[in-house]
């Protein structure tokens, strides 16, 4: 949804100032504000959204005068959203009408509206760009529980993913291996309740003495949950899931959920081809060997082993 101001914005020798002063009208950034067709372009704007569905949309001067001011000074996101809460004329050309401490800090693309930052709190990359996703693995198979474009919390949406994993398998999971943002205090009683076992330490004071099968316990749990991480590496580098180029948030899902579909395909693939190979190898051993010289019992009851099809896990994995 897109709301024009209908208030017109006022000319720079009123712009309120804290220190009773006044803008400048040969100020470079008061000059080129009045070089832009605000309007005209706001026009073209406000077409790339619904006239009364979605949140409503920064207005269209803020957006494209934050990306001009970050092009024209080559700033990143957060000295450009510094330099803006420090400069008065920064706020005038943005389409404030007084000077403020605090301004909005979302930089939106123009192609891409939807688009939100996300606070990771990730090193090098505090702020990313693009979907959110909350993705489970069953046996190393991914399922998309859920895609967003804001940045929700992730933990209030564990038990509706379990009992999704419910519906889907007819059972509640032996085991859940969670990410830490998972393990509150109320997913945690929900789990016991339905005798589910979720990863990770007790919550309060950890421990003075944790026992070796604690600690192979721990091991084991977090080597369980790195196979999703390894799902998102997967995804990003030989996928396309770092790729996404669509504009719409709908074909936007529509490109990840492919993504992640082929990759569901892909290992399908990879279970049947080494099915295959198993039993034409085991075939042509039989042909041409004899017997007494090889235990095929041995040798179908190795290929199990490895749990190249595996049903008979009851565990389930999850990410941040």
């Amino acid at each position: 949804m897109y709301r024009k101001e209908e208030q017109p914005l006022p000319p720079p020798e009123k712009f309120e100032l804290p220190f009773e002063g006044k803008l400048s009208p040969n100020n470079r950034w008061v000059i080129m504000a009045e070089l832009i067709p605000w309007d005209d372009f706001e026009e073209e704007y406000a077409k790339l959204f619904s006239a009364e569905k979605g949140a409503p949309a920064k207005l269209f001067r803020m957006a494209l005068g934050t990306l001009i001011i970050k092009e024209k000074l080559g700033t990143s996101d957060r000295e450009t959203i510094e330099q803006i809460r420090e400069n008065p004329y920064l706020q005038y050309f943005i389409g404030l009408n007084c000077y403020q401490q605090d301004v909005p800090q979302r930089i939106v693309s123009l192609t891409q509206p939807h688009i939100r930052p996300i606070v990771r709190g990730k090193a090098g990359k505090p702020i990313e760009f693009g979907a959110k996703l909350s993705v489970s693995c069953v046996d190393n198979y991914v399922f998309l529980d859920k895609i967003s474009w804001e940045n929700f919390n992730e933990s209030c949406h564990l038990k509706e993913q379990v009992e999704k994993y419910k519906k889907t398998f007819g059972y509640y999971p032996e085991s859940v291996h969670v990410d830490k943002i998972y393990r509150t205090r109320e997913n945690r009683n929900w789990c016991k309740e339905r005798g589910i076992r979720i990863s990770g330490p007790k919550l309060g004071r950890p421990p003075k003495n944790v026992s070796e099968e604690e600690k192979k316990q721990a091991h084991s749990d977090e080597c369980f949950r790195n196979a999703i991480e390894g799902k998102f590496g997967q995804a990003k580098r030989r996928f396309s899931l770092n790729l996404v180029m669509t504009k719409l948030p709908e074909t936007s899902i529509t490109s990840i959920a492919i993504t992640f579909f082929v990759v569901n395909l892909s290992k399908l693939l990879r279970q049947f081809l080494s099915l295959f190979l198993s039993l034409f190898t085991n075939n042509r051993t039989r042909e041409l060997i004899k017997p007494p010289f090889i235990n095929f019992d041995y040798t179908l009851n190795n290929f199990y082993v490895l749990k190249l099809i595996d049903l008979s896990e009851n565990s389930w994995s999850k990410v941040a």
